[in-house]
């Protein structure tokens, strides 16, 4: 685990051991950032915070959708970041915190081991990055989680950005008729809606949780409270943009669809045409066939009329055909 004091003077790492002087002091905000599997974290979890055993558990184990719980002195969130996987599956990254007002804990939950480590760093290091150029000097840690999630909320906005190109690739594809393989490109559609769709769950689940937070005033009336209207705020938008985009997408997959079942149709009906022109003529002859050509001689007169009473019968269905605008 990372322990860091944040002051005016900018931000000095601690050992582990430092906490009790660095909690009890009056000096800066204390930001311990705890990685999975840390062996350590239960310990300073439960010793050194002594926070609720359900929300240690809570913080250690993976969980499937965002929540808060409020206590006398701290709050404790959790939120949800999304990291693309293979096969257009969408690894779900958590991050929980431990707010109080002269401290904040993050740790981050379990990860999907096929998911690439580094992403559960992602807000942490644009969160130190602006600490260290002086861009962000919190005074409690209310301030600090918003730092947080204003880099978790960035991340979405870059997913959906991300999808929303392919979005726009897909689209032009369809309506310039470069498909490809259908298959394929149903797959790759219906992956993309797939990835839009996770970012709205994920960004209205967590506006849920922010709202609540502005009820109850977890931070107080003033600063934030203006801070977690500010999140709710975000995670509103990020809802809209993926569903905005699901919609556009959704209708390129119909307008694909509705062409291809056009196609079908078309291809069916001639098809049709093709068995009714065929199908009266497979039945003269198999009826007359063996008694004209099939015998010890041929009968060329009737061979010629049956051929000419065919003949007729094509053009007349084929004129049937086209008055009733099959084809």
């Amino acid at each position: 685990m990372d322990v860091r004091l944040l002051t005016d003077n900018g931000v000095a790492l601690h050992p582990d051991a430092d906490l009790p002087d660095l909690l009890s002091g009056r000096r800066g905000l204390v930001w311990v950032d705890i990685r999975e599997g840390d062996p350590d974290a239960e310990r300073v979890l439960a010793n050194v915070f002594h926070f609720h055993p359900l929300a240690i558990h809570d913080a250690l184990n993976r969980n499937q959708v965002p929540k808060v719980h409020i206590y006398p002195d701290h709050c404790f969130l959790v939120l949800h970041a999304p990291q693309a996987g293979e096969g257009g599956h969408v690894h779900y990254v958590e991050l929980d915190q431990f707010i109080g007002e002269r401290f904040l804990v993050s740790v981050h939950g379990p990860l999907n081991r096929k998911a690439d480590p580094a992403a559960a760093g992602v807000e942490v290091a644009a969160v130190l990055g602006r600490l260290q150029s002086g861009k962000l000097r919190p005074k409690h840690g209310y301030e600090l989680s918003h730092a947080l999630l204003s880099a978790l909320a960035g991340r979405l906005r870059m997913f959906t950005a991300n999808l929303t190109t392919d979005v726009w690739g897909l689209e032009q594809r369809v309506t310039a008729g470069h498909l490809g393989d259908p298959e394929k490109f149903l797959d790759e559609m219906f992956r993309a809606r797939h990835g839009l769709l996770t970012v709205k769950t994920m960004s209205s689940l967590s506006r849920e949780v922010y709202g609540r937070m502005v009820t109850v005033e977890a931070f107080g009336p003033g600063v934030g409270r203006k801070l977690m209207r500010d999140a709710v705020d975000q995670f509103d938008h990020l809802a809209v943009m993926a569903e905005g985009q699901k919609d556009y997408l959704q209708g390129t997959i119909e307008f694909y669809q509705a062409r291809t079942n056009t196609k079908m149709t078309i291809a069916a009906e001639r098809l049709a045409v093709i068995a009714a022109i065929t199908l009266p003529i497979t039945a003269l002859s198999s009826v007359l066939g063996m008694n004209v050509i099939v015998n010890a001689q041929t009968h060329w007169g009737w061979l010629i009329v049956l051929l000419s009473v065919m003949l007729v019968m094509s053009v007349a269905l084929l004129i049937w055909a086209k008055r009733k605008g099959w084809f």
